[in-house]
């Protein structure tokens, strides 16, 4: 390649850097962020024949860590009420604790993210006559997308939580306040 070449390549490289947006060029923001999202709790207890859904919302906080161009790393930790869906004298009551990491491809305002983790969860049902109550720690994992305006996010995730015997999935719009 002649010398022409490369600094020719050499300076559009330089003048597209030079106009990105300033989010993509330094990389996620770093810092504390929190968070609250609502949504919808899907659950399946393959034991008990039980598959209903419910309102569910989220608490979160954690920390973002913007230090690669392009690339987001967080670390999270949730609240999670899943609601107390019923059916025909069934239902299945389930809270927890979430701690997640975080991977992501930020792009300037626009970005994708997966998460992997664990859920601490307790779960009071009741079927028919019968209640009782479980609890456990399980894996956890989701997807989602995020759009940042400043400080401020709107986040759409997909949850899965694979419990003991009951299948947990959830889907949400969250709001995120970064510091």
């Amino acid at each position: 390649m002649s010398l022409k070449k490369i600094r020719f390549l050499f300076i559009c490289l330089t003048v597209a850097l030079l106009g990105m947006p300033t989010a993509v060029i330094a990389g996620a923001d770093s810092g504390f962020y929190i968070g609250a999202g609502v949504g919808d709790a899907q659950i399946e207890n393959t034991d008990a024949g039980f598959d209903e859904s419910d309102s569910a919302y989220k608490l979160f906080g954690g920390y973002n860590i913007g230090f690669i161009p392009l690339v987001d790393f967080a670390v999270e930790a949730s609240y999670v009420d899943f609601g107390k869906p019923t059916t025909s004298g069934s239902s299945i009551e389930i809270t927890g604790f979430n701690a997640y990491g975080l991977a992501g491809l930020s792009f300037g305002p626009f970005g994708v993210f997966a998460k992997a983790g664990a859920l601490r969860w307790d779960e009071d049902s009741t079927f028919g006559t019968v209640s009782s109550s479980d609890s456990g720690t399980d894996p956890a994992y989701g997807v989602g997308a995020r759009f940042a305006i400043g400080s401020f996010a709107v986040r759409a995730e997909y949850e899965v939580y694979d419990l003991d015997n009951t299948e947990l999935g959830m889907a949400s719009i969250s709001g995120v306040f970064t510091f």
